[in-house]
């Protein structure tokens, strides 16, 4: 029975399923649909590590056009825990989001910020960064927490190794990610039939670093595993040179099922959006907007990325985005907003916040109606010269 036969067949807002409505080139746009409703691709997804995006409510968050956030297994599992998070109504309702949320494995945060972890072929046993207590996550664990978090998506529990990895360390993790998936299928096929009223979709993570051959081999045993409502791209963005990043996705391009929504996850940079779309790419999370704008650091389509606290805007009346429709830049000068940052003002975390987010979410936007139209090769070249040539 084919994807689409099964989407139908499970009936209205329960289904998961990717409708493809436009392409040039690579690039597409189409529209996700889940359980909480549309998301139209190319999508950013605002980051709510603990259940909240830094300084922002949601009602902000949804006013800069989310459509769809994330979540972080790992930390939300360490603090409030799973289970608490289960006994006041999952996430949606324990945040009061009413749109899709999709949760990562914890994975990458097993690996990056346990001051010691042990990988066996069962799990990894990791320390806590909060309280330096141990834990075991197993496939089988972190399906069964991602069901209690509740989230629209769920990933599946992969071994990301470090960028600079040799070719038998990712050769390694491919073996131990593949071995984990099948575990990982076994045990949401089981808890989805215990509970068939929550619906949720498992997206599986692909590895192979910047190995062509090994991504290949990596993609094809994971599409032979079971049929997946879309899939992650994983192993990107974690210190590799960019050339090698577009040549990765090139590589995945034509071998990825077409009728399914591609996330690649941690890429949230302007330009890295542009070129990441423009090589097939449909979802995309990071914590950069708000933890950039923590710094004072904003991101504009005239003049590139910039700093706030630079002298040059002390008495600058203009927004801070001529282009933006924020409602920082609809509102507040850029003078004003140096003035908070320098006087360590916090309100400038927040609406420097807002306007990061729609500053990403805007260009997924324009992205999209640029490929429908025909014009998203021209647009985005011309876009990316004048961004990485602005003076900043």
């Amino acid at each position: 029975m084919s994807r689409e036969e099964r989407s139908c067949s499970a009936g209205d807002e329960a289904d998961f399923s990717f409708a493809l409505e436009g392409s040039e080139g690579r690039a597409r746009t189409g529209t996700f649909h889940t359980p909480h409703g549309p998301v139209r691709t190319p999508a950013f997804m605002p980051v709510a590590t603990l259940g909240a995006v830094k300084t922002l409510t949601l009602d902000e968050v949804r006013a800069a056009g989310a459509e769809m956030i994330l979540a972080n297994t790992y930390h939300l599992y360490l603090r409030p825990g799973h289970e608490l998070v289960r006994e006041l109504g999952r996430l949606h309702t324990f945040m009061q989001w009413d749109g899709p949320i999709l949760t990562d494995s914890g994975g990458y945060q097993v690996f990056s910020l346990s001051g010691s972890n042990e990988v066996r072929d069962d799990g990894v046993l990791f320390q806590s960064h909060i309280d330096g207590s141990r834990h075991l996550f197993t496939p089988e664990r972190v399906m069964e927490i991602q069901r209690a978090l509740g989230a629209d998506v769920v990933m599946a529990f992969d071994e990301c190794p470090p960028g600079g990895v040799d070719r038998s360390g990712a050769e390694r993790a491919n073996e131990r990610t593949l071995r984990w998936l099948e575990r990982c299928r076994v045990r949401f096929e089981e808890l989805d039939r215990e509970e068939p009223e929550l619906r949720q979709a498992l997206f599986p993570v692909l590895q192979g670093n910047i190995y062509p051959d090994l991504r290949r081999d990596h993609l094809r045993h994971t599409k032979s595993v079971g049929d997946w409502a879309g899939y992650a791209i994983g192993g990107l963005s974690v210190g590799e040179p960019k050339p090698r990043m577009w040549e990765t996705l090139e590589v995945l391009d034509p071998e990825l099922p077409e009728d399914a929504p591609r996330y690649l996850m941690g890429v949230g940079y302007p330009d890295d959006l542009l070129e990441a779309i423009a090589r097939g790419c449909d979802l995309f999370d990071c914590v950069a907007p708000t933890r950039n704008a923590r710094h004072g650091t904003v991101w504009t389509g005239m003049d590139g990325q910039l700093n706030i606290k630079a002298a040059r805007f002390k008495r600058d009346r203009g927004p801070l985005d001529p282009e933006c429709d924020c409602s920082t830049c609809s509102r507040y000068e850029r003078a004003y907003l140096r003035h908070l940052a320098t006087a360590g003002e916090r309100l400038v975390d927040r609406l420097l916040s807002i306007h990061n987010v729609r500053f990403l979410i805007r260009l997924g936007e324009e992205a999209g109606g640029r490929i429908r139209h025909g014009t998203f090769s021209s647009w985005s070249r011309d876009w990316l010269e004048r961004y990485r040539g602005a003076r900043g």
